[in-house]
């Protein structure tokens, strides 16, 4: 019973990151900002999908912190630093499949603190 469980959420995950990642793409100018939430950390990376590159990143478990609130607050005021430091201005964001709430609403409107515009 809980592998056909497991199976259908992983059904459903793939199909909502289909179909947001369907929809936007990134250039060098606008980054596609992408974010991956585990059970323990909290990633975001920025990535130019013209050239196929990874203009910035930030990784929560460098930083030492967990996967919560205020992890995702500590990742986008990181990543937030180092998109200006490249020059980036203005990005698209990818909320990777995860339901736009909790970790990743707070990423998204700490990241609009900093600066990004999105």
């Amino acid at each position: 019973m809980l592998k056909s469980i497991q199976k259908v959420k992983s059904k459903r995950y793939a199909q909502r990151k289909k179909r947001v990642r369907g929809k936007i793409s990134g250039s060098e100018s606008r980054p596609r900002v992408t974010v991956f939430r585990s059970n323990k950390h909290f990633y975001a990376q920025a990535i130019d999908d013209t050239k196929g590159h990874t203009l910035a990143y930030s990784n929560g478990a460098k930083l030492g912190v967990k996967a919560n609130k205020e992890a995702a607050k500590a990742v986008a005021k990181d990543l937030g630093e180092k998109l200006k430091a490249v020059g980036v201005e203005e990005i698209v964001f990818d909320r990777n499949g995860y339901l736009y709430h909790g970790v990743v609403a707070t990423f998204a409107d700490t990241l609009r603190e900093t600066g990004i515009k999105f």
